[in-house]
């Protein structure tokens, strides 16, 4: 993209959301608008919104007073792959959107060159795509038909490879940590083992982080499965030596030593069809089977997702969408914007695709929870 004469770019949030979206978007349009005269354009509700050709053309007073607000002003989805999108068969030979809800025989269509053409029938250049893996590994694809594209590391869950840090993730520990904070009470009160399910996915960092911050007792993360037998002895252990209440914090990918992750729903149009969920009220069950004592679980869900980003989710949201457009106007393209060793740099969409970085088994965050007297039940 040359800085001689004016482009267009457009933006767009994929995934669930997460707060820090909105400062993205605002950083993106401001820095395009403000500093290179660019003109952009805002994409609906993520691929979907590609897909059905729903773009809309983003000024400057659209995206003022959004940096403290969660969610996007685009919308998002975490359903739409623009290369295996369901439509339904009409009259004709004509398609129609699986859920629009019309039509016969459901099929499922590469509709990556629509996509495509929606986006030069605007004279748009290249795309901000802000989302996590589902959504970056798609965007990967597209950069292949020779869209450029640079990507914004979005996700509450922090497994995005290739970056230390995703923005969202210090938002979600923060309400993480406050539920904790708060269950202390609760559980000191009646005497209960409290189990908090936190999300996560695949990757603990989450349940990781709000543990040591909260002072779980107990901190279960997939990439370390537990054993149910030491989670009881050490409620046990703590309840003979007088602690009448322990803080377990749980990671929803969690799982027992031979045992599979607990599977809430099954969604078979969704990129990742496993929509994970329960195990804290399984560990519950097993726990108070084991030892007799009194357990509850308590399930946070999308109040992580939700509410104002913290102060350092919004710095570093406006640092990401600010470099996204440096990076396009220099000519970069086919990246994603990633923080390594404290450090903003960019690492290629290729390399970032269908990967998730967990949390090592020796991470010093692990080292120092395990020195101070904290169980992963192993």
């Amino acid at each position: 993209m040359s800085k001689a004469r004016s482009r267009s770019i457009a933006v767009m949030t994929g995934g669930g959301d997460c707060p820090g979206l909105n400062a993205v978007i605002r950083a993106v349009t401001k820095t395009a608008i403000n500093k290179y005269a660019l003109e952009v354009w805002g994409i609906q509700d993520g691929y979907l919104g590609l897909i059905e050709n729903r773009i809309n053309r983003l000024s400057y007073d659209d995206v003022s007073n959004i940096l403290t607000v969660g969610g996007t002003i685009l919308g998002t989805s975490n359903t739409a792959d623009p290369f295996k999108f369901p439509v339904r068969c009409l009259s004709r030979g004509k398609l129609a959107p699986a859920h629009a809800g019309v039509g016969d025989k459901t099929q499922v269509k590469d509709v990556s060159n629509n996509c495509l053409q929606a986006l030069k029938q605007r004279d748009i250049d290249a795309l901000v795509c802000i989302g996590g893996d589902g959504t970056m590994a798609s965007a990967a694809r597209l950069a292949k038909k020779g869209l450029p594209i640079i990507g914004v590391p979005k996700t509450i869950d922090n497994d995005l490879y290739g970056t230390d840090v995703t923005f969202g993730f210090n938002t979600a520990v923060t309400t993480a940590t406050d539920a904790i904070d708060k269950v202390h009470t609760t559980a000191s009160s009646h005497h209960r083992v409290m189990i908090i399910e936190v999300m996560g996915r695949y990757a603990g960092w989450i349940a990781l982080y709000s543990g040591v911050a909260g002072g779980a007792d107990l901190i279960l993360i997939p990439e370390i499965p537990y054993k149910l037998e030491k989670v009881s002895e050490y409620v046990i252990g703590r309840s003979r030596r007088g602690k009448r209440f322990s803080i377990v914090v749980v990671s929803e990918g969690a799982r027992e030593k031979g045992c599979q992750m607990v599977v809430q729903k099954i969604v078979a149009t969704r990129p990742d069809p496993l929509r994970l969920g329960g195990i804290g009220n399984k560990l519950a069950e097993d726990i108070n089977r084991r030892t007799g004592l009194d357990c509850r679980a308590v399930i946070l869900g999308h109040v992580q997702r939700g509410g104002t980003p913290t102060p350092y989710d919004r710095t570093l949201a406006t640092n990401f969408g600010h470099t996204a457009v440096e990076l396009l106007v220099r000519g970069v393209k086919n990246r994603m914007v990633a923080v390594k060793g404290g450090r903003l740099c960019s690492i290629s969409l290729s390399r970032v695709a269908g990967k998730i970085r967990k949390v090592p088994r020796n991470h010093e965050l692990i080292k120092a929870a395990l020195a101070i007297g904290t169980s992963f039940g192993v």
